[in-house]
């Protein structure tokens, strides 16, 4: 024992010191390393391995891994990779440093350039947990110095550059990195796809910036084809400064393509991430279809256009919102999708228009708008082996269908046209691989409304479409105001129903193969117009009209049908029947989807005796462009000749006996009549079959056949041959 301190009595004597050397210090470790549990032992010794790789790669800069990094990433890639300077691979200090000189990655063997990526230097900060957790590596800093990249599908449009692996593996959509920050110097990128036609060759370069809130400005330029049409491209990218929290980079584009013009502005979460992007797109062109052939789109053509968006991607699916612009002299807002599902473009879009102008129409069933809005009506008809047509020839874009879907609800307010009464247009659309349905397609027309479904279905060559056009019961003074009929005094209605099935790839190929029927239904009502008794050359009645001041008394109408059943694209009266109070009016003949032509007669047979009563066919001729009325037909002729030889050869009042009605006609059943039936199905009042309304051909004569001569006639008219 020490002796104790005299000047501090409080303190006892001290033992003699303990040796404090290093056996001491290793073996209280040891001790203490015993005492611990088991897992907390077996951790430490991880993070121990962990902590000395760590070091060695630190220390080292990961140089001696550049080698096996070689031979892991050709086997991997299934293409020879090669590092031909310097090599770097270590973390600094949590994110992955990867450098590397001379590098190159081999193309697949089809490709067009022997390398797909080449770069003098290669410098980058990559997330670890990026490596092993979600679908996206995410980089915090990439320079390229000389960079190359070729990105390129293949011709049958199955395999492209950038899907590694197995040659034969189908091609991947391309799925960038995340790169939050970035320095291009002397940067290269080739793109080619032979199915979209598209060649585009880009050029990067990274300035300083001169706002103090960013550090870098990525600035690209270049040019390509689409199509066949050049455009040109350039922007820039403004990376922040990793001082300033929370920046964005703000990008800003340019692309051109003759006078078509696309620009985006606004800002992007990193470089490549666009997923959440805050962006502002304008474009202006002469024709939208141009446009969107940059998607591989089919659009109908329009005029010159404007339109501007806010632009955002989310959960892989373009948005683009706040839509509002003018195509000519239309307006259109909405909004609009684009997405990829199951590796196929989709298009999704809710549009409205309050006024669509009448040449705007145009487009969607063929016409050139330029050329309707120049020349108007007259624009849609063209000349075709010297006769006029109006069913245009455009068209369907069927290798374009098959690049997308699409599902589209359009609302448009009225038709701003003289003489088309059109409004409140409804359209939903639905693209299903090929399969196109406008079901349904509604509007409302001169107090009444139509409701159809069109199905158009390119799956197949030719393509097939179906129609089924449906007129709800319409104010028939309002439907036929501008062909004279009077509102005022006019209380029947008309409703109709077209169902046909043709194929083609125009408007004018499916018409002229269609087979179907078309019905329009005349039910009980009123008509009043000046010259109605006139168009039925019953003179007898118009003069006692006229002597008992009687002229605005309306036609009663007691049942009607304007009825064609179409075969091979030529429509044939089955039948047309319009019974009044005093006359049954009937009509034979037809016309033709193919040529155009029309050959129609109509005459009406009185019910009372009439002494000046023509009883002879008006007929219609010409074609769909130019129709013509031939109110001298041959049989009035012939009794014009015969009323002058009876004036010549008796006394002038002879020669109204030529003219003489008896009054025979039957009135015709309204059952079959309202139910649309064919000619075969028509009675009489009294339930006789009808011997007067034809056999559901073309023919003119009283019995429906026709005479050999004039179905030579009609064959050559209708189908255009000789």
């Amino acid at each position: 024992m020490a002796d104790a301190d005299p000047l501090r009595p409080d303190m006892p004597a001290s033992g003699a010191p303990h040796p404090r050397g290093t056996r001491h210090y290793v073996r209280r470790a040891r001790e203490g390393w015993r005492r611990l549990p088991l897992p907390a032992r077996i951790l430490l010794w991880i993070i121990g391995i962990f902590f000395a790789l760590w070091l060695i790669l630190f220390i080292t800069k990961g140089r001696f891994l550049k080698h096996p990094f070689e031979r892991i990433v050709s086997s991997r890639l299934e293409r020879p990779v090669r590092v031909g300077g310097d090599f770097q691979l270590y973390f600094d200090p949590v994110t992955i440093k990867f450098r590397a000189r001379q590098m190159v990655i081999a193309n697949t063997r089809w490709a067009s350039r022997p390398a797909f990526f080449r770069a003098d230097l290669i410098d980058s900060r990559i997330a670890p947990l990026s490596l092993l957790f979600g679908d996206r590596y995410r980089l915090r800093w990439l320079e390229l110095r000389n960079a190359a990249v070729d990105l390129e599908w293949s011709r049958d449009g199955r395999n492209n550059t950038w899907t590694f692996g197995d040659p034969l593996r189908k091609g991947e959509p391309l799925n960038l990195p995340l790169i939050r920050r970035a320095a291009l110097t002397g940067t290269t990128l080739r793109y080619r796809d032979p199915r979209m036609q598209l060649a585009a060759d880009l050029g990067f370069e990274t300035v300083k910036a001169q706002d103090t809130r960013f550090a870098s400005d990525v600035r690209f330029s270049g040019a390509g084809t689409m199509r066949g049409r050049p455009f040109t491209l350039r922007g820039g990218l403004l990376s922040p400064d990793e001082m300033v929290t929370g920046g964005r980079n703000q990008l800003a584009l340019h692309a051109q393509a003759g006078a078509t013009v696309l620009e985006v502005s606004g800002t992007l979460p990193g470089a490549t991430e666009i997923e959440g992007a805050d962006l502002r797109l304008v474009t202006h062109g002469p024709n939208l279809a141009r446009l969107f052939d940059f998607l591989g789109v089919a659009i109908p053509e329009t005029r010159a256009y404007r339109f501007t968006s806010a632009l955002t991607k989310v959960d892989g699916e373009w948005r683009f919102t706040h839509l509002k612009g003018r195509f000519g002299d239309s307006d259109l807002a909405g909004r609009m999708t684009v997405s990829q599902p199951d590796d196929r473009l989709l298009l999704k879009a809710a549009l409205a228009t309050r006024s669509l102008d009448i040449v705007d129409v145009g487009p969607f069933i063929g016409y050139d708008p330029e050329r309707l809005a120049k020349q108007g009506k007259a624009g849609a008809i063209q000349t075709v082996d010297g006769a006029p047509r109006v069913l245009p020839d455009a068209p369907l874009r069927v290798e374009a269908l098959r690049n997308f879907d699409a599902r589209l609800r359009y609302d448009i307010g009225r038709i701003r046209a003289d003489n088309v009464p059109v409004s409140n247009i409804g359209l939903t659309l639905s693209l299903d691989r090929s399969l196109l349905t406008l079901s349904p397609l509604t509007f409302d027309m001169s107090g009444g409304h139509v409701s159809s479904d069109i199905s158009i279905n390119a799956r197949t060559q030719p393509v097939r479409t179906s129609y089924d056009i449906r007129l709800s019961p319409t104010p028939m003074g309002k439907l036929l105001a501008r062909w004279g009929v009077e509102e005022s005094g006019t209380t029947g209605t008309i409703k109709a129903r077209v169902q046909m099935t043709g194929l083609g790839n125009t408007l004018h190929d499916s018409l002229s193969a269609s087979n179907g029927r078309i019905a329009v239904i005349l039910p009980a009502g009123s008509m009043w117009a000046r010259n109605v008794q006139l168009s039925e050359l019953d003179i007898g009645t118009f003069i006692t009209k006229m002597f008992q001041k009687k002229l605005k008394d309306p036609v009663e109408i007691n049942c009607g049908l304007i009825a064609f059943t179409v075969r091979d694209g030529v429509a044939a009266a089955d039948p047309i029947i319009i019974d009044t109070r005093k006359n049954v009016m009937l009509g034979r003949g037809g016309f033709s989807f193919r040529n155009e032509s029309l050959d129609l007669a109509f005459r009406a047979d009185g019910k009372k005796f009439s002494l000046f009563s023509g009883q002879s066919p008006i007929g219609i001729n010409g074609t769909f462009a130019r129709p013509g009325i031939d109110v001298i037909s041959p049989e009035l002729v012939a009794r014009g000749g015969a009323a002058a030889a009876l004036g010549i050869a008796a006394t002038p009042l002879a020669s109204v006996l030529a003219f003489v009605d008896v009054g025979d006609a039957k009135s015709a059943a309204c059952g079959p009549v309202l139910a649309g039936a064919t000619a075969a199905a028509q009675r009489t009042k009294g339930g006789k079959p009808r011997d007067d309304v034809g056999h559901g051909t073309t023919a003119k004569d009283e019995a429906g056949k026709g005479s050999v001569r004039e179905n030579r006639r009609q064959e050559k008219k209708f189908l255009g041959i000789f």
